[in-house]
């Protein structure tokens, strides 16, 4: 690790809220007259959580470590340093001081629920109260973790939030600018799988290596026996497929011309005119029960966020205040962290191969309902008339689990996130119903079943994408996970999409789509067709190149997941008295039967699968309980 040039040896970055760690007087008096010191401590207080980030390496330099030095909030730090600024008369104006400097014992849980702001009766029944005790455990936690970082000779910066999650993260850009190349990295790979030995890492003089650090404060927090898991911070991506080489397809806006025509993925049932062998009988549902939603179920999507501007999101009276969780910079891609706008900036991401925008969130509630719907332009939703809440977890090259499990529970009304000022902010319409069109080829996180299980056990269904690796869904998370919905996707034709996971915890086979494939004949490939903004793309109805569209074919579990999303909104909006499982159970119980020879794949691909009697090549796919099929449905009185 570089020298550092600044007089404190712990730093921090812009959105941090931090304790800073001053080795002694003597440094802090040096402090005062440093001007990268000073605009350190003047950047605004975060909005986000608490962090705290520790630098052993400059600690031990400094020859005092855990004797003489000061832990101070950046508040107090600043008026500290200010004071000492005014007394030697560098500046003219007296330090004013804050509030941050009392001391104040955290409140009872009692106390708490006394100073809860006047809160919704559904967000009040879900609100998670912070005991004492917890926030105790919290803080030992957070010393415990330092303790790690410092064995191991490793810049951090830990992040707890109000779920009790607590995040380190090693060789922080906010501590350590210097990036690591390639060859480093490959140096730590091969001795992961040489074995690290800890006991020697520690030893060392000084360690640069993240991914050997990272193993061994695993390791060495696993063994303390003081946390419940620990496990890495995974980057999930969205679920959404785009063909090798292939261009978008796109259809464009045009004011008089509706698209519903365009989205088999809605229509009934059958092959007759007006209904498709795929499609999801939505038509039915608000024709039959007489019903396209209730402005009382609430449907929140945790995504990349929405695009505001797009002209049917808008316009669309269904879409509620959301949050954007996204916390890493680089990743949010908005040049800011958490806050209160899940506006979707785009998440081009060479590294990945995605070169332009997905607006994956955009399309993935157009599904649900977050457009516009019956107004003579553009597409219909699913669910017309229901709230939709983005919650932006996904950013560029995809989102960290921590801020998924946070989206997760905020979204639920569990939790409150923070704003400018360091307010509570609650979601305000906690979420019926939780879509997750996400997913990270990795067995389910324990981290992520505890986020999950703490909103289910509050009546939220939690509805997931299977993923797109053409595996079993117990080696993909969320889709692997208890007490979730996991959506498998199909074509136009009802069959089990090539691309999608399967297995025997899929629930249920919904419209996922597939752009090599034109079954119904209409010349547009047979993806899921939703809003998304795009620039020099094909307007499918012509064939003609244009500037501008505002709506686009894609295909992927994404898409699968919200048709099943937006079909349990659509029976809430109906039975609003329904518990969480009698609405799951009532909608599988309205699926059609899927015959064998519609969920195959290559054996190929997967050896050990089970071949069908027809076909020795081709293997069987468990793709759920059926295809989802809204005609089907019976809600009884």
């Amino acid at each position: 690790m570089a020298q550092p040039e600044m007089a404190l040896d712990v730093v921090v970055d812009d959105q941090a809220e931090a304790k800073i760690i001053v080795p002694d007087e003597q440094t802090l008096e040096r402090a005062v007259v440093d001007p990268e010191v000073i605009r350190r401590i003047e950047l605004p207080q975060s909005k986000k959580r608490s962090i705290t980030v520790v630098d052993p390496e400059s600690r031990t330099r400094s020859g005092v470590v855990g004797t003489q030095e000061k832990a101070l909030t950046r508040a107090p730090l600043k008026e500290t340093v200010d004071q000492k600024r005014y007394e030697r008369g560098i500046t003219r104006e007296p330090v004013v001081r804050s509030r941050s400097l009392a001391i104040q014992l955290p409140a009872t849980p009692e106390e708490r629920m006394a100073q809860l702001p006047k809160l919704d009766p559904k967000v009040a029944q879900r609100a998670l109260i912070q005991p004492n005790a917890a926030l105790q455990r919290q803080l030992v936690a957070e010393e415990r973790m330092i303790q790690a970082a410092t064995k191991f000779k490793v810049a951090a910066s830990i992040q707890r939030s109000r779920s009790g999650q607590m995040v380190i993260e090693i060789g922080s850009d906010a501590l350590n600018p210097t990036s690591f190349s390639e060859a480093v990295l490959q140096q730590g790979r091969i001795a992961l799988e040489n074995g690290v030995q800890c006991d020697e890492v520690a030893a060392q003089r000084s360690n640069t290596n993240p991914l050997v650090a990272m193993e061994c404060v695993i390791q060495d927090l696993k063994a303390s026996g003081e946390f419940e898991y620990v496990e890495k911070d995974w980057l999930y991506e969205h679920q959404m497929i785009r063909l090798p080489g292939g261009e978008e397809t796109p259809s464009l806006i045009t004011p008089n011309d509706p698209l519903f025509d365009l989205q088999w993925h809605y229509k009934s049932q059958g092959t007759g005119d007006g209904e498709s062998a795929g499609g999801a009988g939505f038509v039915d549902f608000w024709n039959e029960q007489e019903s396209q939603g209730s402005s009382d179920v609430v449907v929140a999507v945790v995504d990349t966020g929405l695009q505001m501007d797009h002209p049917d999101i808008q316009s669309s009276v269904n879409v509620v205040a959301g949050w954007d969780m996204v916390s890493d910079l680089d990743v949010a891609n908005d040049g800011n962290g958490r806050d209160a706008d899940p506006n979707d900036p785009g998440d081009i991401c060479p590294e990945a191969g995605v070169l332009s925008n997905t607006y994956h969130g955009t399309h993935v509630a157009g599904i649900i309902g977050a457009a516009a719907t019956n107004n003579a332009d553009g597409v219909a939703g699913g669910a017309w008339n229901v709230k939709v809440v983005p919650v932006r977890a996904l950013g560029k090259c995809g989102g960290k689990l921590s801020d998924i499990n946070d989206a997760i529970r905020w979204a639920a009304g569990t939790i409150p996130e923070f704003n400018e000022l360091g307010e509570e902010v609650w979601n305000e319409n906690p979420a019926d119903i939780i879509n997750l069109s996400l997913g990270l080829f990795k067995t389910c996180p324990a981290s992520m079943q505890d986020a999950i299980n703490s909103v289910t056990s509050q009546g939220v269904v939690v509805v997931v994408a299977a993923g797109n690796k053409s595996v079993p869904t117990e080696f993909f998370a969320p889709a692997g996970c208890q007490n979730v919905v996991t959506v498998a996707g199909g074509d136009a034709r009802g069959f089990l999409a090539p691309y999608s996971n399967y297995g025997s915890a899929v629930d249920v086979l919904a419209p996922g789509g597939d752009l090599t494939r034109d079954d119904d004949g209409d010349g547009n490939p047979d993806g899921v067709l939703s809003t998304k903004t795009a620039e020099n793309c094909a307007d499918p109805l012509t064939g003609e190149a244009v500037s501008t569209c505002y709506y686009a074919y894609e295909q992927g579990t994404s898409m699968a997941s919200p048709h099943v999303a937006a079909a349990l909104a659509l029976i809430k909006s109906k039975r609003p008295d329904m518990t969480s499982d009698q609405l799951v159970s009532t909608l599988l119980a309205g699926t059609r039967s899927i015959p064998e020879n519609q969920c195959t794949g290559l054996c190929a691909q997967f050896p050990g699968a089970v071949p069908t009697l027809d076909d020795p090549d081709m293997c069987l796919r468990p793709c759920g309980s059926g295809l989802l099929n809204l005609a089907d449905v019976t809600l009884g009185d």
